[in-house]
């Protein structure tokens, strides 16, 4: 009996295996081939679209959520502040500490880059057979609220454990 866990869990692990390819794909066609380089790098996208998606948080919160350092985050806020895409505003909970929050100008490129990116999904699916476009039209529908899922268990583990790691630093 054994030996059937270890056929299921080996079935597991070639499955996680080629969801990892897969969604890996996914993620260079977004990113190599999507992007337009011109506009905000993929680090300022992800903190504006953080800002807008949860409203004002601190820079630590923000640096976690990018996996880069607080110097690095305060410095690529205050790029994004000259720029007057975010601004900061008091923590009403701390009044020693600030809060980043992004502004109607930042929330521009933001629309500008989504409305770009699904213009261009939509031209390269006007290239498939319309069977394979029903077929990832399916496949979308029920992949990516466990998609959603998955990037909320990403965000909520990196910013809990920039909690954590800060509170070991500022007690």
């Amino acid at each position: 009996m054994w030996y059937m866990w270890g056929m299921e869990q080996s079935s597991r692990v070639a499955s996680r295996e080629d969801i990892a390819e897969g969604l890996e794909q996914a993620a260079i066609l977004v990113v190599r081939h999507l992007s337009d380089r011109a506009a905000l790098n993929l680090t300022a996208s992800m903190v504006l679209d953080t800002l807008n998606r949860e409203g004002p948080v601190r820079v630590t919160t923000l640096a976690a959520a990018a996996g880069i350092g607080q110097p690095s985050m305060t410095e690529l806020v205050q790029r994004l502040e000259r720029q007057r895409l975010v601004t900061r505003v008091d923590d009403p909970e701390d009044g020693r500490a600030a809060l980043v929050t992004i502004t109607d100008a930042g929330r521009a490129p933001l629309d500008d880059q989504r409305r770009d990116r699904r213009d261009q999904l939509a031209e390269l699916l006007t290239a498939l057979p319309a069977e394979d476009e029903a077929t990832l039209t399916l496949a979308m529908h029920v992949a990516l609220p466990i998609i959603l899922r998955l990037i909320h268990n990403a965000h909520r583990s990196r910013t809990h454990g920039a909690a954590e790691a800060a509170s070991r630093h500022y007690p």
